[in-house]
């Protein structure tokens, strides 16, 4: 008789587990869930509340599981969660599944199963995302948090001397570092008086963001000496340097060298045989906004910007 090795044995076990698949569709206060047998039937269907404490008293009794979701204001975090229990978490691309993004059929409990059949089926099918470590997510936030700063800056600063100019009169100095109550010392008082709430606030979120660029400086220093080679390019200074790091984070999932360039702003399109450049908005926003429109780095004046 032939003798069985363990690792048969093992492997005839693991394959005899029953494979469940869930479907989880984020809300931003309570999300639904679809779980499904190996062949496809639907178990459960149930809400839960968005919170850590419901996210593992639901999915932590569980056995492991593949566990699809999209993208979207909570998967960061819910991902690393579900990780963490030992699932198997598929980040879908939420603009790449059309049959959910373009279904005239809305509910979040059709939306649950449909990722669930997916995932099921082939994962490929989701367009699979890995969201950035917790680390880095928490140091690309100071960086946003500034910039949060600077526009809220920016605003204050229109309206202050937009109201001035309506009144025949001008604020002034033009840096918005220094703008503070003591520049409005030349206008009428009725203005002083009007815009010294807005100059003082000018004022406070200047501080802030001096305070946001020692902390980001101090960051760069000390967990991230790439910045350091970065900075040898015209222009790039510890800001520019630091975002380009953090929304890359791993460099080594790029197949090319090249391909790094264009991730920013730019994804270069194969179709038909013939190659086209399609625009990442949000992302090119938020780099032109801290490029300060420098000529020699703006992604608008970069080669990749024209079609091959």
């Amino acid at each position: 008789m032939k003798k069985v090795s363990t690792a048969a044995v093992k492997a005839t076990k693991n394959f005899s587990q029953p494979k469940l698949t869930i479907g989880l569709d984020l809300g931003d206060r309570s999300s639904w869930y679809c779980l499904l047998d190996e062949v496809g039937e639907v178990l459960l269907e149930q809400k839960l509340a968005t919170t850590p404490k419901a996210m593992r008293e639901v999915f932590g009794s569980m056995p492991r599981c593949r566990i699809a979701l999209e993208t979207g204001m909570h998967s960061p975090w819910v991902s690393r969660l579900l990780s963490e229990l030992g699932h198997e978490v598929i980040v879908a691309h939420a603009r790449n599944v059309r049959l959910i993004g373009e279904s005239r059929k809305k509910d979040d409990r059709l939306d649950a199963r449909t990722l669930a059949r997916l995932a099921r089926i082939d994962p490929q099918l989701l367009c699979p995302v890995k969201h950035r470590s917790a680390r880095a997510q928490a140091d690309l936030t100071v960086i946003r948090a500034r910039a949060g700063l600077v526009r809220a800056r920016t605003a204050l600063v229109n309206t202050a001397r937009g109201l001035a100019k309506s009144y025949g009169e001008r604020l002034r100095g033009c840096n918005v570092r220094n703008m503070n109550p003591e520049k409005a010392e030349g206008l009428s008082p009725e203005l002083q008086t009007a815009l010294e709430p807005l100059l003082a606030g000018i004022a406070s979120l200047s501080e802030r963001i001096r305070e946001c660029n020692e902390r980001i400086e101090g960051l760069a220093a000390k967990s991230y000496p790439q910045v350091a080679l970065l900075k040898q390019v015209k222009g790039v200074g510890t800001l520019i340097a630091l975002t380009f790091l953090l929304t890359l984070e791993d460099a080594h999932r790029f197949r090319k060298s090249r391909d790094v360039g264009c991730y920013p702003s730019y994804q270069v399109v194969l179709w038909k045989q013939e190659s086209f450049v399609v625009l990442r908005p949000r992302q090119i926003e938020f780099f032109r906004n801290l490029l300060g429109h420098e000529p020699q780095i703006d992604p608008w004046l970069t080669p990749y910007n024209r079609t091959a």
